[in-house]
């Protein structure tokens, strides 16, 4: 908004040439972050008291660490703050003719939608389950499925109606299973190896990426602190990824597929840095608010949208590390039990608890303990995954 505005006064009064920094892409990025953060911090202590007014406290289940009964009643659903703040800044600092950032947001508060469901019946119902897994993960396939058509043929065209024309093309063709090269699977660390998808290869991954994302964002929410700090680094990471792609010259040299309109996530990005950093302020431990499903499930498809969209899958499960191994812990906690007990009559359990963090707590380690070092794992791996730029 913010960049039309700028743009009509320099056209109509010259003597204001000095607005014409708003066009700069990496201004807006950070003034996105400032915007951000600002109205976390100064909006953040209202909505505490808003949620704990309306009751909308934090359910703990009985079986679950002890040290977290303490907890219980913490009010829940903040990730509305980290929400909050990252639609008025992108809303206030990117290109609204850019179809990508579009794309994101009607992601991200697709999944917030779900995820203010599921807390609602947390807090309303009194029951820590939520909504039931099959309802919401109905409602989430149902987001995923429908980003990954857009994006199938969005990737490789400029313009919405060029996108159109795709798709009905591709219906024509009896769904011909071909796409450009920059829709293909990327290999990091290799200058031209990557995997041709096919559209329905496309759709499946990044449904697999989108939806998987924003549960294992959610399963890596249970400490104070522990996910929202992940989510800000692995997203300001992204957003230098589709700085790259976004820029013909970069791209170019970098040997990354150019895909015009993409830079124009950065501004997104920087708003999730910033909503992020805000939240972080009221959720260190001791934490004032949890995010709630609300925040994780939307913040992790985002990630995941940001993710295809640069074509970073790939780097993206590497620089998400702790989120992989959040959800694999689950799933092989899970897997492992139901054979067990089928096999010998008794279930047995790989971890101590799982999700992981809760294992590391059984283990001896403190709250405090578990969230740090999970940080500088992140930390380290985003390197990694920022080293894929050159190392190619």
């Amino acid at each position: 908004m913010l960049l039309s505005l700028s743009q009509w006064l320099v056209a109509q009064y010259p003597e204001l040439g000095f607005l014409r920094v708003f066009q700069y892409l990496t201004f807006r990025a950070v003034m996105s972050a400032m915007t951000a953060l600002l109205i976390g911090l100064t909006f953040g202590p209202w909505v505490i008291r808003k949620l704990t007014e309306l009751k909308i406290g934090q359910p703990v289940r009985a079986y679950g660490v002890e040290t977290h009964l303490k907890k219980h009643g913490t009010p829940t659903m903040g990730g509305v703050l980290i929400l909050i703040g990252i639609a008025i800044a992108t809303l206030l600092w990117f290109d609204w003719s850019n179809r990508f950032v579009w794309v994101v947001m009607l992601v991200t508060f697709g999944f917030g939608a779900v995820g203010w469901v599921d807390d609602w019946r947390k807090v309303v119902h009194k029951n820590p389950e939520g909504m039931s897994s099959k309802e919401k993960f109905f409602w989430q396939s149902l987001i995923g499925l429908l980003a990954a058509l857009y994006l199938a043929f969005s990737v490789s065209e400029t313009t919405n109606l060029r996108v159109l024309e795709l798709f009905i093309r591709w219906v024509q063709s009896g769904f011909s299973n071909d796409l450009p090269p920059k829709a293909d699977l990327m290999l990091p660390f290799f200058k031209t190896v990557s995997y041709p998808l096919g559209v329905f290869g496309f759709i499946a991954t990044t449904y697999f990426v989108i939806v998987g994302a924003s549960n294992a964002v959610n399963f890596t929410d249970g400490l104070d602190g522990l996910a929202i700090m992940p989510v800000v680094l692995v997203g300001s990471a992204l957003g230098i990824f589709a700085y790259i792609v976004g820029s013909s010259v970069y791209s170019k040299y970098l040997l990354f597929p150019y895909i015009p309109g993409a830079g124009e996530l950065l501004i997104f990005c920087g708003a999730l840095a910033g909503a992020g950093l805000a939240f972080l302020w009221f959720n260190a431990h001791p934490a004032h608010v949890f995010m709630g499903d609300v925040g994780a499930l939307s913040l992790g498809g985002a990630l995941g949208t940001i993710a295809v969209i640069t074509r970073q899958e790939i780097v993206l499960g590497i620089m998400g590390g702790v989120f992989v191994a959040e959800v694999l812990s689950v799933m092989l906690q899970v897997a492992w039990f139901k054979y067990t007990k089928k096999t010998t009559g008794q279930g047995r359990r790989i971890f101590k608890m799982a999700p992981l963090h809760h294992h590391f707590e059984k283990s001896g380690w403190t709250e405090t303990q578990v969230v740090i070092r999970f940080w500088i794992i992140t930390m380290l791996l985003c390197l990694v995954g920022l080293a894929s730029l050159k190392l190619r």
